[in-house]
């Protein structure tokens, strides 16, 4: 079974795709992770992200994988496991920059259905049910209201140990949304298929029993 799971930034996606794959015993793929960890080694190496040609080549040579740990999911880049530096704000916000080009989304979109095709999976990004896994079996659309995403996000940093200033977080979200939604392909957008939930006033267990209750409903 594939299953999509698709929404702009702070809506909740990872969380609730990576406890769902948990309670369905799939494997969590977390493709946002996939283009942090690119995102990371082309800040590292100091290529211009606008350069669509470098960052394919960077794209096609960086070895990325997944491991799961009592703790949660490690990712690796080259051998590397950067899971948390991905998070950093630096990263947050070139990510979309990085993402944006086609090139870029090509080639990650082949890892990332080389993934499904092996195993049950749950998936989360921005263009998961329109270009990753076209034919999953349910596809989810997570959205919330800039608000309570900006405050999830807050809280999401400040757990990790960086300064958040509530005015700047918001900024870059309108402008992360903004990229992704005009982007030229894998472009963030509602599907007439997608299964729309708005997580702003629910909590992570709401979340999860409302998409348990369409996948076991169906």
């Amino acid at each position: 079974m594939k299953i999509a799971i698709d929404g702009p930034a702070g809506a909740g996606k990872s969380t609730v795709a990576r406890r769902l794959a948990n309670e369905l015993n799939f494997t969590y793929v977390d493709t946002g992770a996939m283009y942090r960890a690119l995102t990371l080694k082309a800040l590292q190496q100091g290529i211009d992200l606008n350069d669509s040609n470098l960052l394919e080549q960077l794209a096609i040579t960086t070895n990325m994988h997944f491991q799961t740990q009592f703790e949660g999911q490690l990712i690796f880049s080259d051998g590397q496991d950067v899971t948390s530096q991905i998070r950093s704000p630096q990263v947050s916000a070139a990510v979309s920059l990085v993402s944006a080009h086609s090139g870029v989304r090509k080639v990650m979109v082949k890892q990332q259905q080389a993934l499904a095709c092996s195993d049950s999976v749950v998936m989360d990004g921005r263009d998961i049910g329109e270009f990753v896994l076209p034919d999953a079996d349910f596809k989810f659309y997570l959205t919330a209201s800039l608000e309570a995403r900006t405050r999830r996000r807050v809280r999401e940093m400040q757990t990790r140990g960086y300064t958040a200033d509530i005015d700047t977080v918001r900024e870059e979200i309108v402008k992360r949304d903004q990229i992704d939604s005009q982007r030229p392909v894998g472009a963030l957008r509602v599907l007439p298929d997608h299964i729309i939930v708005d997580t702003s006033d629910l909590s992570e267990d709401k979340v999860l029993a409302v998409i348990l209750e369409k996948i076991r409903g169906a």
